[in-house]
Parts: structure tokens; sequence; C-alpha cells
């Protein structure tokens, strides 16, 4: 995946912020999206199975056919299995963002019962994505002369992820930048289906003596990290007596064996959930998180109804005795402006002094928010790119147009760049003309806006709310794939712009098009967020 910048941040406070602490750069907010897609993307799926896969017994719905794969794993000539002390990080990785499956048989039966995903895995679509991987999760018990039956993926997410389980990106060391796949409390049945991988994938051994940042392991002997290869793939994984951790990179499993054992405790309704600490990706998250008062941890909140997965909503705490937030539907004059195409929209009801300028911010931070406040309803529109060489589009959109002139101040002096304008009674700061462009055509009924969108969408968007994060999933993923197959055919070359695409990646777009319209809703009562979902 490849990262474009983030959003304008809101207000700049005048006072300094909390200190930046080191993190990931600004791609991860990216990533934070994408994994949102990926999520909603089985919104999708699970809308469009052909039926329930339950058969009642307990067992699982195959995701992999079985018989021989296409591209048979050669076992056949390896080397011999070696044991080497492993080379331990001086400093451990924070915990950065996750994703909790909290049912996954619920989540996993269904999709592996629809047929559209079936389908798209022998598509240009489903092959991109899965990559080099196909021959490694389809190879077969019988390919690797195995003591199991079906495939490798049935083996791994069968058993090994047929309990709750947790999809971990560290913070800091560049090595556990890669996700660990973390299954805590794991069963007897987990530990055989791992014990029957390791017999038949093993060509290696790190022995990790002390865990990063030199505290002891949880055994004296030290943690044992394993290389599997099958069909030229590499996945590492080790155990311990409470979890099993797998990963692309042997520190990243050693930091999964370490850290505190995460307890999986799900929530009436929820069955999916992404967890982030915004103070660990980046300054510009850090700095969102300071302006609206949020606590430590976000939770972005999934559930499966019926045949979708569909959004619960935005969690968290704020911050004792701050209140930055207030709670009110987004207005027809907003949704008027935004185009029904935008890829992501972030909204949020924010308290701000009375009279805007930097010293009125200036005391309000210092003060912790006290003082005459009026509530502003501030919107990011914003069109992620997947390419960093092509030029951002987002804007900022403000809704009390008596602010225009201390925003021009607030946001002068900076390197970005913006243009500027009243539209539709709200005061935009755009990252270029085409994008301030297209905002004032759809104000001016030129281009379809979120008034526009489907019915449920609009309903959830007039809801009360305090912070609303909106993903066009489609036009998102629609135009991340046109950028990235544009990038490549340009990487090494003094090529123009090609007059025309390959069909498949016009068919990829299409398909992804279809996906639907995903809205997560967090609302202040007390001294947390209570989460809210709608879509298409």
């Amino acid at each position: 995946m490849t990262s474009p910048s983030s959003p304008p941040p809101g207000p700049p406070p005048a006072a300094s912020p909390p200190p930046k602490r080191g993190g990931p750069n600004k791609g991860l907010l990216v990533g934070v999206v994408v994994i949102v897609a990926v999520v909603a993307v089985g919104a999708f799926l699970l809308g469009r199975r052909s039926g329930s896969s339950d058969s009642g017994d307990g067992t699982s719905t195959p995701l992999v056919a079985g018989g021989k794969s296409e591209n048979e794993a050669q076992v056949e000539g390896l080397p011999e299995p070696t044991t080497a002390d492993m080379t331990v990080p001086d400093n451990a990785a924070p915990e950065a963002f996750w994703v909790d499956v909290l049912h996954p048989a619920k989540v996993r039966d269904a999709m592996a019962s629809n047929t559209w995903l079936r389908s798209q895995l022998s598509q240009p679509l489903g092959k991109g994505f899965v990559g080099g991987w196909a021959a490694f999760l389809g190879s077969t018990g019988e390919d690797l002369k195995g003591g199991f039956n079906g495939a490798v993926l049935d083996l791994l997410v069968g058993k090994l992820g047929n309990a709750p389980f947790r999809v971990m990106w560290f913070a800091g060391d560049a090595r556990a930048s890669t996700p660990a796949f973390i299954v805590p409390e794991a069963k007897e049945s987990m530990l055989t289906a791992f014990n029957v991988l390791d017999a038949v994938a093993k060509r290696g051994t790190l022995v990790a003596k002390t865990c990063p940042g030199g505290s002891p392991t949880s055994v004296a002997e030290g943690f044992e990290v394993k290389r599997w290869l099958v069909a030229e793939q590499t996945l590492w994984a080790g155990k311990s007596a409470d979890r099993v951790v797998l990963a692309r990179h042997p520190v990243a499993v050693l930091q999964g064996l370490c850290m505190e054992s995460p307890k999986l405790e799900p929530e009436d309704g929820v069955d999916v959930e992404v967890g982030l600490y915004t103070e660990l990706l980046g300054r510009d998250s850090q700095l969102l998180g300071h302006v609206l008062g949020m606590g430590p941890l976000t939770r972005l909140q999934f559930g499966v109804e019926g045949e979708r997965l569909v959004g619960k909503g935005i969690a968290g705490e704020l911050k004792e005795g701050v209140t930055h937030l207030d709670t009110a539907p987004l207005s027809d004059e907003l949704l008027k402006l935004v185009p029904e195409e935008t890829p992501v929209l972030f909204a949020v009801q924010l308290k701000l002094p009375e009279t805007l300028n930097t010293e009125t911010l200036k005391a309000f931070w210092e003060s912790g928010g006290k003082g005459p406040t009026r509530t502003r309803q501030v919107a990011v529109v914003w069109t992620p790119r997947g390419d960093s060489s092509l030029p951002q589009d987002v804007a900022l959109v403000w809704g009390r147009q008596e602010d225009a002139t201390s925003l021009q101040v607030l946001f002068s002096g900076g390197t970005r760049q913006v243009v500027s304008a009243t539209v539709c009674k709200h005061v935009v700061l755009a990252s270029s003309e085409a994008e301030l462009s297209a905002l004032r055509a759809t104000c001016e009924g030129k281009k379809p806006s979120l008034l526009n969108a489907a019915g449920p969408v609009v309903a959830g968007l007039r809801e009360p709310g305090s912070v609303v994060v909106g993903v066009n999933l489609g036009r998102m993923l629609s135009g991340l794939t046109m950028d990235g197959y544009l990038s490549e055919a340009r990487v090494g070359r003094n090529a123009p712009m090609p007059k025309t695409v390959p069909p498949e990646i016009e068919a990829a777009r299409r398909d992804l098009e279809s996906l639907p319209y995903l809205g997560l809703r967090g609302t202040v009562r007390g001294d947390s967020l209570v989460p809210g979902g709608f879509g298409s």
C-alpha cells in the first residue's frame, strides 16, 4: 500500500500540543482507513452471500476447495532446518493499532459461502490481492506430505483462527511494522495444527533469549521463532503457553509473544473491532486527538447482522474534564456541498472560543477548554491517493462564515499552500483549485452531492453525532487501484500517460465500485463516545 499524505488537521492550537512521540509515519493513518476498507469489503461479501454455511455440527466451511493447487508446493531438495540465536531489538515496539476478530467462525463461514468472493479469486482482482500467497495457502496436506487434509489456509484459519484473534501492527522498530497474527488463549486443537504445519514446513529456528528491550521471556529457555517455507513463501511462527503468533518478520512474532496477552472480550453486537492509539500514529493524528480531547485509545466497531457486516460506530474515552466535542446532526448545507463520490468524509462538532483568534485559542487550550464557546461544524473531504507523487485532493470545510478571516491567519505561513472561498455558507480551504471547483460545482447542483446518496446514508449523516467518519469504499478503492496501475506503468520509464487502461484494470474497478458506503459515528455521553453506525 502506498500512503498519501494526511489531510490538513483541524485548527492548530496556539499553545504547544503534547510532545511528539516516536512512531510510524503518517501513512499509518491511511493504513487505518484501508483496514476499515478491508473490513467493509467483508460487508459487501456478506451482503452477496449465496446462503448460510452453518452445518450446526461445529464444523467450518473450507475457504479453499480441496485438490492440488495450481502451483503445487515442492518439498524435495529443501535445505535442512537450522537453529541460531536471534538478534533481539534494543527497544520494545509499542502497540499502534490492531484488528480484533471476535467471532471468527461467524465471519469466516459467511464469507466462505459467498459466490462473488469465490469467483473473484479466479479473476485479476482476486489474483492480484492474493499474489504469491496463493500457492502457499492453497497447498494441501497431500502436496506437503503432511499429516493433514485440505489446504494450508483451511488449517490456519479453521484451527488457528477458530477462536478470537488479533492482527496487530507495532510502532517503532521498522522490522516489527509488519502485522502479527495473534491467537491468545490457544486451544489444544490450535497447538496441534501448529505442530502439524511446523513438522512439514519448518526450515529454520531462531531462539530469542530475551524480549525486545532486554526483559526476560516467559520461558527460561527463550522463545523459539520458526521459519516456515511453502511454495517459496516464508512465514514466521511462534507459540507460548497462552498464544500462537504468525508474521512475515521474526521480530514481529517476538513482539507478539512478549506483549501482554490481549483480552478479547466482545461487547454485545460487536464482531470485529479496530483499535488505534492516536498518539502513536504520527504528529497529525496526535494533534487531532489533542484538539478533540480524545483519550489515547479509539475503537472502530463492526458487527455481523444477517448477511452483512455493518458499522457499529466509534467508541473511546475522552480526556477527563475535557469537553471539546458537542453533539449535532450534519447540516443539509454541508451535505449539499460535499460531492456524493467523496471517498472519505471526516466531520466533527467542535467547541471553540466564541471569538476565534490566536489569543483566544491560546487561552482556551491553556485553560482546558474553559470560557464561552461556540460549536463549529468542521469537515475534511479527502481523496486518498495510491501514489505519493500525485497531488493531494483534500479540503477543510468550516461551518461558520464569520471565522473566514481568522482561518486565513491561522493557516497562513505553512508549507502547505491552500486556496479558499466561501461556498454554500461554509468556508472552504482546499489543496487545489480543482478541489475547490469540485465543491463549488456540487453546491451549484452541477454534480451529485451527499444529499443524493442512498437513503440510509443520508439518514445516518443526519443523525446527531459528535464524530462522523464516512467511507465510500467503491470510490476509494477504485481510485487507489487506478493510481496504483498508473504508478506501476510509469516506473522507470519516460513514457506518456497511458491512453487506455487494460480491460482487467477496468473490470477490477467496476467490481470495486459496487462496494457499499460505510458510516461510523461516535456521540459524546459523559466522558466517552457512544458508538453508532450506518451505511448503504
